[in-house]
């Protein structure tokens, strides 16, 4: 793979090379060199081929919805590789199912299993805005409430990007269920923070209790915004957004 220089961007093949863009950038490549469709699909050789094709898929396809519930926590910001981040997180999944075989795992069935259960806690989701690191304290998930408490909090602890002066936190209960891809995400009241916050505790409680159509996830998101003449604007540096799960319901 190459990068080009040319007046004008070229999307597609001449004289034997691709020509295509990669996160924003023209970059090309030789043609060729890969199976035929036919052969992937007919060939005994190809198996192993076929079933990585049908996992990808479904890995995929379930990437694309969970980002799609996931949306509210980033509006307005650009992760350019958060889906082949997800992917590396879904692929995990789908290989600790312990009942399909090769070509026919499932997410969901990984998910079965508390060490399933524990990627999804553990997996970072955004590595330049983590926020574990941002929010260093201990949080409290009382999921007969459905309500997140940072019961230790001293703003003089929280990390602030280049030119932020607020901190927004947005808690929500993510209803998902990772077989039929239903969900429905349910957000509490966002808190925005300025630098000088005096409090010493905090809290978030949905106000609709989930109806269970499958696995729940209490999520946290962070957002900074800079104060410019009593108006707050949205910083959108790379590391301005963060988003985990905190904890997964039993």
């Amino acid at each position: 793979m190459a990068k080009y220089k040319s007046l004008f961007t070229i999307i597609g093949t001449i004289w034997g090379i691709n020509f295509y863009e990669l996160l924003g950038k023209p970059v090309s490549r030789k043609a060729g060199g890969g199976f035929t469709r036919e052969a992937i699909k007919t060939k005994a050789s190809m198996i192993r081929v076929r079933e990585n094709n049908s996992e990808f898929g479904h890995c995929s396809r379930l990437n694309k919805v969970f980002r799609q519930a996931l949306r509210p926590f980033y509006v307005q910001h650009k992760f350019p590789l958060f889906h082949s981040r997800l992917m590396t997180l879904f692929t995990g999944l789908k290989a600790l199912d312990p009942v399909n075989g090769r070509g026919q795992r499932l997410v969901y069935r990984g998910l079965e299993l508390d060490e399933g259960k524990r990627s999804l806690v553990r997996f970072t989701y955004t590595p330049d805005c983590k926020p574990k690191n941002v929010l260093p304290f201990d949080f409290e998930m009382d999921w007969d409430t459905y309500t997140l408490t940072i019961p230790k909090f001293q703003m003089k602890q929280v990390s602030f990007i280049s030119g932020a002066t607020h901190i927004a936190l947005q808690f929500g209960v993510l209803d998902f269920n990772f077989k039929t891809l239903d969900y429905k995400l349910h957000l509490a009241d966002s808190l925005v923070l300025a630098k000088d916050f005096a409090g010493d505790s905090l809290s978030f409680a949905v106000a609709e209790t989930p109806a269970g159509l499958g696995l729940e996830l209490g999520v946290i998101g962070i957002r900074y915004y800079q104060d410019i003449d009593g108006e707050l604007y949205l910083l959108k540096a790379k590391e301005g957004v963060g988003i985990s799960v905190l904890s997964v319901k039993d």
